[in-house]
C-alpha cells in the first residue's frame, strides 16, 4: 500500500488513513495522498501495458491495503467512441454506461465499499438522484454490507426499483438531494450508519479518478485539449484533475492539461453562477429542476475543488437548456448510434455552446463523458402503429 495520509482539501491538515474518516474538521473533503516516488519505481508504461485492462490494473494509485481484495463486479476499461457525424473524428465520448450497474458510479462505489469492508463497516447510508444509490446497493450486496438509500421524489423510477432489487432499504423523500443528505448525516451522527454521501468519505473519488488514468493511456499518454464533464457533485472532475497530477509525478505524462468544462443544467447551475461571479464557493441553488437528474445537485460539498480545477485548467462552467440537453441525446442517437443519458446530452450541448462561443475549436481533441447507459432513462415513443393484415411494405 502506497497511501501515506489523508489531507484536508481546504486547509492541508493531515489525517490518519488507517481508520474510517468522513469530512475534515473544516467540514471539507479529505484527499488520499500517496508515496508517489515509490510508485514511480514500479508503475511504468510497460508494466501497465502488460496488465489486464480494467480498473484494478491501477492498484498502486488506489488505496488498497496489503491483502485487501477489491469488492468488484468486473469493472472494465470503458471505450472512447468518436462522434464522427456529430463533431468529427476528434470529438470522443468516453462511455461510462458500459460499467456494472450501467453508470460511472460503479467506479467510485466499488472503491469506497472495498475500503468500508476493509474497515469492518456494517451499515452504510447515502442520498442519491439514482445511479449512485444503485451502485452502492450492488456493491453493498457483494460485500455483505447493509445499505440504506434516500432518493428525492423526482428520481427516475427505474433507478429506485434497481436500487431496491439489490436489497437496499430505499426511501423516496419529498426534497432535493442535499436535503436527503442532511437526513443521512443526522443518522450518521446518531451512530446508525456510516455516511457515504458524495465526497463525505475519501475513497469514492479514488475510484472515479480511474477515468482520468484510463483516458491518458488510451490517448497514448497525451491528454486531450478539453474535457466536458456533467457536474453535480463533481467527484469525477475533481478525481481526474487529481489523477493527472499523480500521473505527472510518476513520470507517465508531461505538464499538459486539458481545459476542464463543468456542464450544468440551466435549472440547477450553482457552479456556473459561482464561476461567473468569481466566487470560491457556490451558494445553494433554490428550486433545482432538470431532466438530467444526475446533475440536479443544489449544493456540492466539493464546490471549491470543482471551481479550482476549472479555473486552473483555463476551462469554464457552462449552463445548458433542457431543450439543448434533449436535442443532444436525440442527435447523437440518430446520427452516431450511441444512446446517451440526459447528462451525456448535457455535455454535447455544452460542447456545442463552447464551440459557438469560441472556447473550443472543431479541430481540437475533445472528450465528452457519458456517465450512464441511456436505456436507464425514459425515452419518447416515436413508434407507429401497424396493422399487419393491411400493411403495404412500400408505404413503410
Amino acid at each position: 500500500m502506497f497511501v501515506t495520509y489523508l489531507e484536508c482539501s481546504l486547509t492541508g491538515e493531515r489525517y490518519d488513513a488507517g481508520q474510517p474518516q468522513n469530512l475534515s474538521r473544516a467540514g471539507k473533503p479529505l484527499l488520499v495522498r500517496y508515496d508517489l516516488a515509490a510508485v514511480r519505481q514500479i508503475l511504468t508504461r510497460d508494466v501497465l501495458a502488460a496488465r489486464e485492462p480494467g480498473m484494478w490494473k491501477w492498484r498502486e494509485l488506489l488505496p488498497m491495503p496489503d491483502g485487501c481484495a477489491p469488492v468488484s463486479l468486473g469493472e472494465p476499461e470503458t471505450p472512447l467512441i468518436p462522434l464522427t457525424q456529430t463533431g468529427g473524428p476528434n470529438l470522443l465520448v468516453k462511455d461510462e454506461g458500459r460499467l456494472p450497474t450501467g453508470s460511472f458510479k460503479a467506479r467510485g462505489l466499488s472503491m469506497a465499499v472495498t475500503m468500508a469492508k476493509h474497515f469492518g463497516i456494517e451499515r452504510i447510508a447515502m442520498p442519491t438522484n439514482g445511479n449512485a444509490g444503485a451502485a452502492l446497493a450492488a456493491y453493498g450486496a457483494r460485500a455483505e454490507i447493509e445499505t440504506i438509500v434516500i432518493c428525492p421524489a423526482e428520481t427516475p423510477e427505474i433507478n429506485v426499483r434497481e436500487t431496491a432489487a439489490y436489497g437496499a432499504r430505499v426511501h423516496v423523500a419529498d426534497g432535493q438531494i442535499d436535503e436527503c443528505g442532511a437526513l443521512v448525516g443526522k443518522g450518521a451522527a446518531a451512530g446508525l450508519w456510516f455516511d457515504f454521501s458524495t465526497l463525505k468519505e475519501p475513497y469514492r473519488i479514488e475510484g472515479k479518478k480511474v477515468m482520468g488514468l484510463e483516458l491518458a493511456e488510451q490517448l497514448g499518454w497525451e491528454l486531450p485539449d478539453a474535457i466536458f464533464y456533467p457536474t453535480g457533485g463533481g467527484t469525477g472532475l475533481i478525481g481526474m484533475w487529481k489523477a493527472f497530477d499523480e500521473l505527472e509525478a510518476i513520470g507517465l505524462i508531461g505538464p499538459k492539461r486539458p481545459r476542464m468544462y463543468a456542464v450544468q443544467a440551466e435549472g440547477c447551475a450553482p457552479i456556473v453562477r459561482a464561476f461567473e461571479a468569481g466566487e470560491e464557493f457556490a451558494t445553494r441553488w433554490e428550486g433545482a429542476a432538470t431532466v438530467a437528474t444526475g446533475i440536479r445537485v443544489p449544493r456540492a460539498v466539493g464546490d471549491f475543488l470543482i471551481l479550482r480545477a476549472v479555473r486552473d485548467s483555463g476551462g469554464a462552467a457552462l449552463a445548458v437548456s433542457e431543450e439543448a440537453i434533449l436535442r443532444g441525446v436525440e442527435d447523437v442517437a440518430r446520427d452516431d448510434g450511441l444512446l446517451l443519458c440526459p447528462e451525456g446530452g448535457a455535455v454535447v450541448a455544452g460542447w456545442r455552446q463552447a464551440l459557438d462561443r469560441g472556447l473550443v475549436a472543431a479541430s481540437e481533441v475533445v472528450v465528452l463523458f457519458n456517465c450512464a447507459n441511456g436505456n436507464k432513462y425514459p425515452l419518447p415513443d416515436r413508434s407507429q402503429a401497424l396493422k399487419l393484415a393491411e400493411a403495404d411494405p412500400a408505404t413503410l
